[in-house]
């Protein structure tokens, strides 16, 4: 099995060493511990997040509602406030008019009064709009000014009663200085007041532009990032879960580590996918036993017929010795014992072959001879390869670099390769086998070549699936399981084929010059 508790964040790498196994129970331990690994995590769903959003949202759309509505009532406040103003000084001002009216041509004195009132009126009428705008000194001062103005309009009024005193002419003269003195003030008052409420109102109206635009700045940060978080938040899990079904398919059946340290949706799929990776690493296991089980049925015949040349050599060459023991010389006894003893010895070695391959052993990675692995193959498929008359052309490049792997589990991908190879070669025929570097850098391709009938387009796409077979007696699972194992290597497995010419399988393997991605890699 594959490194069987990789964690894709550096924190989880804790998980791996404990989770590492070669062989079915630990495989199962180690996705018992990514399950409960999974579920340990604190719980933050992506409906969670939605719903806060939500709510933070609707807090942040009353409170920005909430500014503009002060704001608003503020500026509506100041205009009201801008409009006494405006009143007020209007009045004055033509209560002065009116006053230089009087002064010029002894007229409109009357209607001065009446401006004055009206100012009066509308003071008085606003006082607690104008307490908020300017302190109860300057506004008792403003009502003095006013008080004192209408008082000397009076006055004027009444010393107009008696224009032939004799003290007419100079009591005129005192009340026209006092009411320019007081009109001026009130003037002046007025004015600095429209002046400061117009001013307020011009901070007050870009305060609400400034409102404004940093609340619409805000809301738009405020969903930007929440959707680039939230998208994130969904988009990245789905890349990885694209690559452990990627992964999976490809037959590491590795269990997902968390990668975050919340749960949510995703972890609620990943806790599903982990148990669907422990049934179909129990059923590849099965499989893979069932194949080679079959490639040992498969060579049990040519095995049997291997054995009856030695054993017939055996039988001949001790009844020969039986018969004529006493009139042989020693040099040709000793030579009959010594075919006998070649004849067992080489009997001792296709039963261990054959035994050698069927044994069920843990899995042992290690540095290992391309073509030595392919030579062994073709030693175990000699027979089968006899009997059937075909010859095989063997070519491996000198001096190759070594590959990782697990040789019995590489004998078993080329000794399938080869066996295809021969069940669609004609007697007579032959198969080509290369062993040679990859067009990829830093790998070896080994090329297992047959010209035979080729295979057509329609099934071309579907050999590597499991199950599918042309045989009358095959199971289909031998190409798939060839795939699953040559991945597990780092390696993949391609074909190339013409029909009516033949096909050639390529399998690509990592060389160790660059064995660190693959130290971690165990076998089924």
């Amino acid at each position: 099995m594959a490194e069987a508790a990789r964690s894709e964040e550096p924190y989880n790498q804790a998980f791996a060493p404990s989770a590492q196994s070669a062989n079915g129970e630990e495989g199962v331990g180690a996705t018992d511990l990514a399950l409960k690994a999974l579920k340990e995590r604190p719980k933050f769903t992506i409906r969670m997040q939605v719903y806060l959003t939500v709510v933070l949202s609707l807090v942040i759309f009353f409170s920005i509602a909430m500014a503009l509505l002060v704001t608003t009532y503020m500026i509506e406040d100041k205009v009201r406030l801008l409009e006494i103003s405006n009143s007020y000084l209007f009045e004055i001002q033509q209560a002065r008019r009116f006053e230089k009216n009087y002064f010029l041509y002894g007229t409109n004195l009357a209607d001065a009064l009446e401006n004055i009132y009206a100012a009066k009126r509308i003071l008085l009428e606003s006082s607690d709009r104008l307490k908020g705008a300017m302190d109860n000194d300057s506004l008792a001062a403003i009502l003095s000014h006013l008080a004192q103005y209408e008082g000397l309009l009076e006055k004027l009024e009444n010393i107009e009663l008696n224009p032939k005193a004799d003290d007419y002419f100079w009591k005129k003269r005192d009340a026209e200085v006092e009411v320019r003195k007081h009109g001026q003030e009130m003037v002046s008052f007025a004015q600095d007041l429209m002046l400061k409420e117009k001013a307020t109102l011009d901070r007050m109206i870009v305060l609400s532009r400034r409102v404004h635009i940093y609340s619409f700045a805000f809301l738009f940060l405020f969903f930007v990032f929440n959707t680039y978080f939230l998208g994130r938040r969904i988009s990245r899990p789905l890349r990885r879960f694209v690559s452990y079904a990627e992964r999976i398919a490809t037959g590491d059946y590795t269990p997902i580590m968390p990668a975050r340290r919340y749960r949510d949706e995703f972890s609620n799929l990943a806790v599903s996918i982990n148990f669907m990776i422990r049934e179909l690493e129990r059923r590849h296991e099965i499989l893979v036993q069932t194949h080679k089980l079959r490639a040992i049925g498969t060579l049990t015949a040519g095995v049997a017929h291997e054995l009856n040349n030695p054993i017939n050599n055996i039988s001949l060459t001790a009844h020969m010795f039986l018969e004529d023991y006493k009139s042989l010389p020693d040099e040709e006894r000793l030579e009959m014992i010594n075919d006998i003893i070649g004849e067992v010895a080489r009997t001792k070695k296709i039963v261990r072959n054959l035994l050698d391959f069927a044994r069920e052993s843990e899995s042992s990675m290690q540095s290992l001879d391309l073509g030595n692995v392919i030579k062994d193959t073709l030693a175990l498929a000699g027979n089968q390869i006899a009997i059937s008359g075909i010859h095989v052309d063997l070519s491996i490049m000198p001096n190759l670099p070594r590959v990782y792997g697990d040789g019995r589990q590489l004998e078993q991908v080329f000794l399938n390769l080869i066996l295809n190879a021969i069940d669609v070669t004609p007697k007579g025929g032959r198969i080509q086998i290369l062993v040679i570097p990859a067009d990829e850098p830093n790998y070896l391709a080994v090329k297992v070549t047959d010209y035979g009938p080729g295979i057509p387009d329609h099934i071309l796409r579907s050999i590597f699936d499991p199950f599918f077979t042309t045989k009358s007696k095959g199971t289909g699972l031998g190409l798939s399981i060839c795939q699953g194992i040559v991945a597990k290597h780092g390696g993949h497995i391609s074909v190339s084929t013409k029909v009516g010419s033949g096909t050639t399988f390529v399998v690509q393997l990592p060389a160790t010059a660059f064995p660190a991605d693959l130290k971690h890699v165990t076998s089924t």
